[in-house]
């Protein structure tokens, strides 16, 4: 017999619950089911006779949709869903909720730490101190290699939603001037530049789209040779939006100043990944963790509990059609 309102967690490791105050969630099911990882051979069987079903990353196909035949909700605990086949779920008659606007303020606040990073050179003056360059100055100061100002400089945004404004307002604040892209798809915007142009004029680029057939590359040689040399791209979006290849020919040749980096096209990336192997000095990489403060993770398992409570009212919060 199936239980009713069942649910199963496949992947909450990912969330690092350790730090993490789970109780309105176990209180939003009379029964659940939490899964540290889950492998693909393995999500058949365990959502089999589950009611709602959480997944961060895990992959859910059409197979494994059609097949549960007591699902009534999945929801994904990101705010990105390709990792949920929606149309065998709209098939099957399986809403999709996500979660969204969780992870602002934690993901505007790394842009400008990975950007502060690059042009205040905070790792290469860190590693001098650490090897001791610092104690045999003869300088009450060590100062070899130049530092940037962020003011007065050019920011160019490629997706203004939620994220993009966040960003655009944070660089305000540090006095920097703000273009954003025109959109990819649907009528242009006023005020908006041509991507080709804003590649052009902008200081530092900084990626907020979805990952999609518009957007994947879109990144790649000739839009890297357009920016200044003296130009950083920031990317926290999607992998798939850079070329990494061309990224790193890039940096080889000086077409770009630096680059940071949060997200990669495979992830984990395969160990001769050609950004992982990397030593570029104007290179920051980081493991998918501008999503990742603690508040942000917990404003994610909130939104969550309000999907779940909204879907046993009989109500659709944050549904994806």
């Amino acid at each position: 017999m199936t239980e009713p309102w069942r649910g199963v967690f496949l992947d909450l490791d990912s969330l690092h619950p350790q730090d993490l105050d789970l109780t309105a969630l176990r209180d939003s099911l009379p029964d659940w089911e939490f899964f540290p990882q889950t492998s693909p051979e393995q999500v058949m069987q365990r959502i089999a006779g589950a009611r709602v079903v959480v997944t961060n990353k895990v992959r859910m196909n059409a197979a494994q949709l059609g097949n549960a035949q007591a699902l009534g909700l999945v929801c994904v605990a990101a705010t990105g869903t390709d990792n949920v086949d929606l149309a065998a779920a709209r098939q099957a008659g399986i809403a999709v909720s996500n979660a969204r606007n969780y992870a602002t303020a934690s993901v505007a606040e790394a842009v400008f730490a990975m950007l502060l990073t690059l042009v205040r050179q905070l790792d290469r003056y860190r590693a001098q101190v650490s090897a001791g360059h610092w104690s045999d100055s003869p300088y009450f100061c060590l100062f070899d290699a130049p530092i940037e100002e962020l003011f007065g400089k050019m920011l160019g945004i490629v997706g203004y939603g939620v994220l993009g404004r966040a960003v655009a307002q944070r660089a305000q604040a540090f006095g920097m001037q703000v273009q954003i892209a025109q959109r990819l798809v649907g009528e242009p915007l006023d005020g908006r530049l041509p991507l080709e142009e804003l590649l052009t004029i902008s200081d530092v680029v900084s990626l907020h789209c979805p990952l999609s057939d518009a957007t994947r590359n879109l990144i790649g040689p000739r839009q890297l040779e357009l920016m200044k040399p003296s130009a950083i791209l920031i990317n926290t979006a999607r992998g798939g939006i850079v070329d990494e290849p061309a990224l790193v020919n890039a940096l080889d040749q000086g077409w770009i100043a630096g680059a940071a980096l949060d997200v990669l096209g495979q992830e984990p990336p395969a160990a001769g990944s050609p950004l992982v192997t990397c030593r570029s000095p104007r290179l920051v990489l980081t493991p998918h963790v501008a999503w990742a403060s603690r508040s942000a993770r917990q404003r994610l398992v909130g939104e969550i509990v309000e999907n779940i409570q909204a879907f046993r009212r009989g109500e659709r919060r944050n549904a994806l059609e």
